[in-house]
């Protein structure tokens, strides 16, 4: 009679970090599942922000919690940035060398009558193109030209080539929301594992970050 064996079932790395920030304008701690179901705790002071952290969680599926304390009485321009750096260090130190991953990843979002567009790539080499207008100076009590200032700040540390494009729209809230579901929705896309290549670094350099002088081998 054979003997019975058991079957053994490798589980992943859990791909989740913890970053606390802080300095004399903000104290912030934020914590991210990559491997998520979309589960968040979001408290930034700032209640569009608040919305926008929820949508990126809920439709990425990376769970956050967010914690954010700052010098909301002079505007909420250091506590925007400041989230959108610690909520990218915090995507960056869970994807590791980013072995195995996707890498890219695009969505088109329509809401109501507005459409946007993000493409992005998961390469350590962060850079945003940001083609986003606004016909009103706030959404709220918030500053519309600060949502550049997240993404930006997100791309950068989370090491995001990042292209941010509003097709169409007339509504200013529609505007922003679709592009953060468009952001959630390519990285959702790109951070995923692929089972065929689940033990590989996706470059013909065996790393991601840096690059030649002229760009090649990435």
């Amino acid at each position: 009679m054979a003997e019975a064996k058991s079957a053994v079932v490798v589980l992943p790395v859990a791909r989740r970090a913890t970053v606390k920030r802080a300095t004399k304008e903000t104290q912030i701690e934020a914590t991210v599942n990559l491997d998520g179901t979309g589960v968040y705790d979001v408290h930034t002071g700032i209640g569009f922000l608040d919305h926008m952290m929820e949508q990126l969680s809920r439709h990425s599926l990376i769970d956050i919690h967010l914690r954010a304390k700052g010098d909301l009485h002079i505007d909420f321009h250091h506590t925007t940035e400041d989230v959108g750096i610690a909520l990218g260090e915090a995507v960056s130190k869970a994807l590791g060398d980013r072995k195995g991953i996707v890498r890219y990843g695009e969505a088109t979002i329509p809401m109501d009558e507005t459409l946007t567009r993000v493409a992005l790539d998961a390469s350590n080499r962060p850079y945003l193109i940001w083609k986003v207008n606004f016909t009103r100076p706030k959404l709220g009590d918030m500053d519309t030209e600060l949502f550049k200032e997240w993404f930006q700040a997100f791309a950068q540390n989370a090491g995001l080539t990042l292209h941010v494009e509003n097709l169409y729209g007339e509504n200013n809230h529609h505007i922003v929301e679709s592009s953060f579901k468009a952001l959630a929705r390519s990285l959702r896309a790109s951070i995923a594992i692929d089972p065929r290549k689940a033990d590989a670094i996706p470059s013909t350099k065996g790393v991601l970050g840096g690059g030649s002088a002229d760009g090649q081998n990435v």
